[in-house]
């Protein structure tokens, strides 16, 4: 699954070099002493995704580390995408902290989640959506307009992927009771998420208020995992005002027997009354 995005981009080359770096017994002070031109300071940014990377820079890491040519060469060429900007880099709406999430989120082969309160961007309806935005009240019309056709554009790219992204998602019953936007919008979209759990590869399920006290209470998350063994599976957890991305493989393992057990007190949303 080739990764998408310039973040996603600087993400995965930092990871293969980093791997490169240990496995020659290198330390970064190491390459400064080397005299690549390469300081500390931006191998470590470098390493850890925050910069794009020229090829030259690449090709000489590589030599230092002693890669051969076909990793150099595929490296190299990797590092050509992390100034490449998709439509979501580019856009002055998303906020800086989200673009990571949409570029992963276009790259994952699986994605499970858990919403206690809203339905997820993903699966909202406009209407659904436009009565999230006007909740919050935004000052800007406009721009709050521009959010939500900037929300359908992501789902458009996520459904029309090929192959397909495996998505499961457990809502809690309150996300369903609560209307949202008035009778009508909840309607139609409890009627949208049914008609997508219809799809292979998309499950929507409900965990209902009579599970009573359940694993997932300390709030949302979702997982998104990866074919490609150099994009370590990540647990995503959003605030108003941030992110935090978790990949620690214990972090990710925790997340997941979570899910698992509120998997196991959900229903279908199409079994849902």
């Amino acid at each position: 699954m080739p990764v998408t995005g310039q973040r996603v981009v600087r993400r995965a080359l930092g990871r293969r070099l980093t791997r490169l770096r240990t496995a020659s017994g290198m330390s970064r002070r190491d390459v400064v002493e080397a005299r690549l031109g390469i300081s500390e300071p931006t191998l470590h940014r470098i390493e850890t995704g925050k910069v794009p990377v020229t090829g030259a820079n690449v090709r000489a890491l590589c030599w230092l580390y002693g890669a051969d040519q076909g990793i150099t060469d595929a490296l190299a060429d990797l590092a050509l995408g992390t100034s490449q900007q998709e439509w979501w880099d580019a856009s002055p709406v998303i906020p800086e902290w989200f673009k990571l999430y949409v570029g992963l989120e276009a790259s994952a082969s699986r994605m499970f989640g858990y919403d206690g309160e809203v339905v997820p961007g993903e699966l909202q309806t406009p209407e659904y959506a436009r009565a999230i935005f006007g909740a919050e009240q935004p000052v800007d019309a406009e721009l709050a307009e521009r959010h939500i056709n900037l929300r359908l554009q992501r789902q458009k790219t996520l459904f029309a992927r090929n192959p397909p992204v495996r998505l499961v998602t457990v809502l809690g019953e309150g996300a369903l009771a609560r209307p949202v936007g008035g009778e009508q919008v909840m309607k139609g979209q409890i009627e949208h998420l049914r008609r997508l759990s219809e799809q292979d590869t998309v499950d929507i399920r409900v965990l209902p208020f009579s599970a009573g006290a359940h694993a997932a209470m300390a709030g949302a998350f979702r997982i998104l995992e990866f074919d490609d063994p150099d994009d370590p599976d990540v647990v995503y957890l959003e605030s108003h005002v941030g992110a935090l991305y978790l990949e620690e493989q214990v972090e990710v393992d925790e997340y997941r027997r979570i899910f698992d057990l509120i998997g196991k007190d959900s229903v279908p949303v199409g079994e849902f009354r």
